[in-house]
């Protein structure tokens, strides 16, 4: 498969590579040049809680969650 480089410098990768490996807008690459002429793309793994904030903040309705008694950890 080929592709070329766009005349703002951007790589476009093939709809059916994107298909077949799930990858949607947005999604973050590293590049590694391995060589001149050989490079690595390897897809960015986001961190755990990337996006956290977000959902929290789309919650249904104001006080949704609320918060808890808990015990000090002083005593154990």
């Amino acid at each position: 498969m080929t592709t070329c480089i766009s005349s703002k410098g951007q790589l476009v990768l093939p709809a059916k590579i994107r298909r077949e490996d799930g990858i949607e807008t947005g999604q973050e690459f590293q590049i590694e040049r391995i060589d001149r002429g050989d490079y690595r793309l390897t897809r960015r793994t986001p961190p755990a809680n990337e996006g956290l904030v977000d959902w929290l903040v789309a919650c249904p309705e104001k006080d949704f969650f609320t918060p808890i008694e808990s015990e000090s950890t002083d005593t154990l």
